[in-house]
C-alpha cells in the first residue's frame, strides 16, 4: 500500500542545506532532531526557539535548523541556555547534549537548573558511551558493556552501573517540573513526551527533561537489526515514560532484578 507523501516529508523548521546531514549512518541523533522539527512546526515555535548544543556529536546539529543554534562548550549547554533564557525569557530555550556532557562534566549545572526550576527544555541522548571520541565508558554504559575504554567490559564495583538521570533530577525537581525517558524505537511516543516537555517551558514557565535512549552503530559495531536489539536491551534497564516521584526507586528496583 502506498503510503501518502506527507508520511515521509521533513519538518519544515529544517535547513535544507544541512542535508544529508553528519551524522554517521544509522545514527539516532537524526531521528530525533527530525521529531524535535516536526514538534516545533507543529507549536509554531521556529521564530521564538534557541537551540543550545554540546561539544560531541550533538554539534553536528550546526545548522540542522533554520533558526538560532548555540554552540556551548562541553558540558555546558544546561547553564549556557539558563543564562540565556534570563536574558531573554521570551524565548523557547532547548538544551541538547549528550549523556557524558550531561551526566558527567555537566551534570552539577544540570542538577541545579532542575532544583531552581529554570525554564529550559534539556534533553539530553543517550547511547551509552562517548561517540565522538570512539566510543569511551560514559557513566550510562551498561554494567559488563565493552567499550573503547572497558574492553574487558564495565566493572560495576569499580564503576558503577547504570546511571539512571531522570530517575536522578527528579528528586530535585519541582514536582510539577516535566521528566520523562523516551526511546527512538517508538517515534510517536517520542514526539509526544518532546511536545509535552516544551509545552512545560511555554505554559507553565518549568524546566522539563527528557532522556533519549538512542544507537550509535559505528561505535557499537553492528547492524541495523544488532543496534535495535542493544536498544531493547537499554529499555529493560532505563525504563520508558514519565517520571514521577517514585520513578527512582523503582527503577533502582528493577535493575537489582536484572543482576
Amino acid at each position: 500500500m502506498k503510503l501518502p507523501d506527507e508520511k515521509f516529508a521533513m519538518p519544515k523548521c529544517l535547513n535544507p542545506a544541512s542535508k544529508p546531514s553528519l551524522f554517521c549512518p544509522g545514527c539516532g541523533q537524526s531521528i530525533i532532531l527530525k521529531h524535535l522539527g516536526f514538534v516545533i512546526d507543529e507549536m509554531d515555535i521556529k521564530d521564538k526557539v534557541t537551540l543550545g548544543i554540546d561539544i560531541g556529536c550533538s554539534l553536528l546539529a550546526w545548522d540542522y535548523y533554520n533558526f538560532d543554534i548555540i554552540q556551548t562548550h562541553h558540558g555546558r549547554t544546561a547553564p549556557v541556555m539558563v543564562g540565556y533564557k534570563m536574558a531573554r525569557d521570551k524565548r523557547v530555550a532547548i538544551a541538547v547534549m549528550g549523556d557524558g556532557g550531561a551526566y558527567a562534566i555537566g551534570l552539577q549545572s544540570l542538577i541545579h537548573a532542575a532544583f531552581r526550576n529554570n525554564p529550559i527544555t534539556a534533553i539530553v541522548i543517550n547511547n551509552t558511551e562517548y561517540s565522538m571520541t570512539g566510543g569511551q565508558m560514559a557513566p550510562t554504559t551498561l554494567p559488563k558493556e565493552i567499550t573503547t575504554s572497558s574492553p574487558a567490559g564495565k566493572d560495576e564495583k569499580l564503576f558503577g552501573g547504570a546511571f539512571y538521570g531522570p530517575e536522578l533530577l527528579r528528586q530535585v525537581a519541582r514536582s510539577d517540573a516535566y521528566i520523562a525517558r523516551a526511546s527512538v524505537s517508538n517515534p510517536t511516543m517520542l514526539e509526544r513526551i518532546l511536545s509535552r516537555a516544551i509545552k512545560s517551558q511555554v505554559e507553565k514557565n518549568n524546566f522539563s527533561f527528557i532522556e533519549i535512549l538512542s544507537i550509535c552503530p559505528t561505535n557499537w559495531k553492528t547492524n541495523a537489526r544488532e543496534s535495535f536489539e542493544f536498544l531493547t536491551k537499554m529499555e529493560k534497564i532505563y525504563p520508558i515514560g514519565e517520571m514521577t516521584k517514585s520513578s527512582r526507586a523503582k527503577s533502582r528496583d528493577l535493575w537489582e532484578q536484572k543482576k
